[in-house]
């Protein structure tokens, strides 16, 4: 295993205008905000027109009742007057080291199925033997640090001629990114989403040609189906993220995972990744 080195709601900076625009974006009434925070509609109005000034437990309750991600809460609480509540550690801070610790076994435990970890941009801080296999080939401009997920997979020269199914992956990579700058006030986030997005899709992909419909075959997840050396690997994802972070670095890692999705891909990748050395 390698350990490798958006526009929020609302367009105002005050945390009124910030919080009705979360409010918003979870369709819910004010009445129903209150009821939820254990506040009043009439309280919930004067806090978003800036008759009220929320204390700090009030921003940090309608946060969580809203679902704010942690980045977004800290934004909150500094735009009512507040100091930021969650820390943002490095992930080689040595008080990281068990959850880096654990993340590495993790990674390590799902060969020879590839896996890795990515931040809230999608650069991979770690992955285990089997995603490199899959990356071979690819230029070696493209595997420079940071290596990012999004650009690794969809840029032509990446994975995305490899892709069976690109049409249809592409545009699920493209909801997931387009949810997330929903999310964050990320700039890198979605300068990123923009260049992936104006990326070429590579004429007649496999999928066209055979007229292979994944859906029949996999009815019960959307597989990505990767083209590699004289066969067709088939995965399904899954993404794995921690419960109740307190660390705005934490909150942001997600640990995506292949699982083989056929018994072709299953026996192809233990001949070639093997158990772990």
């Amino acid at each position: 295993m390698t350990i490798m080195a958006g526009m929020g709601p609302g367009t105002g900076t005050g945390v009124g205008v910030l919080l009705r625009g979360w409010r918003e974006r979870r369709r819910l009434s004010q009445l129903q905000l209150a009821l939820l925070a254990d506040s009043s509609a009439r309280h919930i109005s004067f806090i978003e027109n800036g008759r009220a000034r929320p204390s700090r437990e009030m921003v940090l309750r309608l946060a969580e009742h809203l679902g704010v991600p942690v980045r977004e809460r800290n934004a909150l609480l500094l735009a009512a007057g507040y100091a930021p509540h969650y820390p943002e550690k490095r992930l080689d801070d040595p008080a990281m080291a068990a959850l880096r610790s654990g993340m590495e076994r993790l990674l390590a435990s799902h060969d020879p199925y590839p896996a890795l970890v990515v931040d809230g941009t999608f650069q991979v801080l770690a992955a285990n033997r089997a995603l490199g296999l899959l990356l071979s080939g690819i230029p070696p401009h493209l595997l420079e640090p940071p290596l990012n997920a999004m650009r690794i997979t969809l840029h032509p020269e990446g994975l995305a001629p490899r892709i069976v199914n690109l049409r249809q992956w592409r545009r699920h990579l493209l909801e997931r990114m387009e949810l997330q700058t929903g999310l964050v006030r990320s700039e890198p986030l979605r300068a990123l989403l923009e260049e992936v997005r104006a990326y070429p899709e590579p004429p007649g992909t496999a999928a066209e040609e055979t007229g292979e419909d994944v859906t029949e075959l996999f009815p019960f997840a959307l597989p990505l189906r990767i083209a590699f050396e004289g066969r067709v690997l088939s995965f399904l994802s899954t993404i794995t993220t921690f419960n109740t972070p307190m660390d705005v670095t934490v909150s942001e890692l997600a640990m995506e995972t292949f699982l083989p999705a056929d018994a072709e891909t299953v026996a192809f990748l233990q001949a070639a990744v093997g158990p772990e050395r």
